[in-house]
């Protein structure tokens, strides 16, 4: 679902400008409205959806869920603290989302420069970063070694 701008609602803040992971939201220089150069190139996370003030950047939806004739509105509320969904589908029937914001304050988050560098035992681990101490596992991952399958037959 691609991203696109209101454009009478808009007021060219630049937070989405700002947020887009893949560079794709723009300040139009004429209008000073924010627009999706190359949708297709959306990575379809929402960033701009999240972060516009005016609630002017929308998403259409995929004919699997939303087919034509539908519609889809997002709005982030602060006040809240949530991000809602609105599907508004051909035959009248609406289905609405609700989710918190999960942000961080800007500049709270770490610089990559401030991380130790890896060091070889982790980058050849098959597991991710963190993730024994993120999942709360003691002792590593359980896996199965080698000597567990069993070869040729059932």
């Amino acid at each position: 679902m691609p991203t696109f701008v209101y454009m009478t609602s808009c007021d060219g803040c630049g937070h989405c400008v700002d947020i887009c992971p893949s560079d794709i939201m723009h300040i139009d220089p004429t209008y000073r409205r924010a627009y999706n150069i190359e949708p297709n190139m959306c990575w379809e996370c929402y960033s701009c959806v999240k972060a516009c003030p005016q609630n002017a950047i929308d998403c259409r939806g995929y004919a699997d869920f939303a087919p034509l004739g539908h519609s889809v509105r997002v709005r982030r509320e602060e006040e809240k603290g949530t991000v809602s969904w609105k599907v508004k589908f051909r035959d009248g029937r609406e289905k609405n989302f609700e989710s918190p914001i999960r942000t961080t304050p800007w500049g709270s988050i770490k610089s990559p420069q401030e991380y130790e560098a890896p060091n070889m035992a982790d980058l050849k681990s098959e597991e991710l970063a963190h993730e024994p101490e993120g999942l709360n596992i003691e002792g590593g991952l359980p896996a199965l070694s080698p000597d567990k399958f069993k070869v040729g037959g059932v």
